[in-house]
């Protein structure tokens, strides 16, 4: 009896163990860029900080590759809870916000110390764009920094917006297409995974991407030029559904939180570095580096004013506030 006993005990202890590592509470995040990608990497950081700080009980899952959802895919499936979380363009949200493309304004948060002041958090455009982001579905759990937009072509640079004249340029946003249609280029949205096949097959003639991934994807295979405007400041979002959110305990929360600015900070201060070492990475393999003179500059500033009247036509109170927002700065 006292075997049987011991058996029963041993039983329902086994059960109760089984039981506790299957109720862990599974974030499944989705990411377009393949994991060995900067933002990648940020994740795994982010990863082992939240299972750390929860003991495991929330189990972070990575879907890195646009596995599940490509980019333009994850604002809806986020929104939806077709899944906990995912990373996206924060231009993914213009649909819905058109205000948040302030970030890609040409050459408006033109150095550092402005794009850090903009997204610190609690500053008042970071704290507006993520109010009203959350009305979509999606909590903005953190930022991920991505760097300056630069341009990609084959044969040589794109110095001015006489060389952009008449070109298919790949586009990631609404207001970044305006900005070539005022070059005088023929803006194409395509997804970030979908790059390499689009260079490759010729679909465009120019590229727009941060220089990190250039080194990811590999794109030195398939263009052969960078040339360096950094015209607007590319800023990836972490987005968590809302009733998920709420869901969790409120322990939970905050160690999710904490892991966040954790990750946040961590991605933010190694920008820098990243961006040199992809420089570094694509001139290594073949690629020609074009930086701009002031003049050129100009050149392509001066033809962006209708990108400014669309911007404030389009986002309305909230895009005005961003404006005097990034203005003050």
């Amino acid at each position: 009896m006292k075997t049987f006993t011991k058996m029963i005990g041993a039983a329902l202890l086994a059960s109760a163990l089984s039981t506790s590592a299957f109720a862990a509470e599974k974030m499944r995040v989705s990411l377009q860029l393949p994991l060995k990608s900067h933002l990648g990497q940020n994740l795994l950081v982010f990863e082992k900080e939240v299972e750390e700080r929860t003991n495991g009980e929330i189990d972070v899952e990575i879907y890195d590759s646009a596995q599940l959802y490509k980019d333009k895919e994850v604002p809806q499936a986020v929104g939806s809870g077709a899944i906990e979380a995912g990373v996206a363009s924060l231009t993914r949200y213009v649909g819905d916000v058109p205000a948040v493309d302030l970030f890609y304004m040409p050459f408006l948060l033109n150095s550092e110390e402005k794009v850090r002041k903009a997204v610190s958090k609690g500053a008042p455009i970071r704290s507006a764009v993520e109010e009203a982001v959350a009305d979509t579905g999606g909590k903005i759990l953190y930022w991920q920094a991505y760097g300056g937009a630069i341009l990609l072509s084959k044969g040589g640079p794109i110095k001015t917006p006489a060389d952009l004249e008449g070109k298919k340029v790949r586009v990631f946003g609404k207001t970044l297409g305006d900005f070539v249609t005022a070059a005088g280029g023929a803006p194409t949205l395509i997804s970030g995974s979908e790059q390499y096949l689009a260079y490759q097959r010729g679909t465009v003639d120019v590229g727009m991407t941060g220089v990190s991934g250039v080194k990811s994807r590999k794109l030195w295979e398939v263009m052969d030029t960078i040339t360096v405007t950094n015209h607007a400041d590319i800023e990836f979002v972490v987005v968590v559904n809302q009733d998920w959110w709420n869901g969790l305990s409120d322990e939970h929360r905050s160690a999710i939180e904490e892991a966040a600015q954790v990750a946040d900070d961590a991605v933010r201060n190694a920008m820098s570095e990243i961006e040199a070492e992809a420089y570094k990475a694509a001139k290594d393999n073949g690629m020609t580096i074009y930086t701009p003179t002031d003049e050129e500059i100009e050149a392509w500033k001066s033809v962006s004013s209708p990108v400014y009247e669309n911007y404030k036509k389009a986002a309305g109170d909230l895009g005005e506030k961003l404006m005097d927002e990034a203005n003050k700065l």
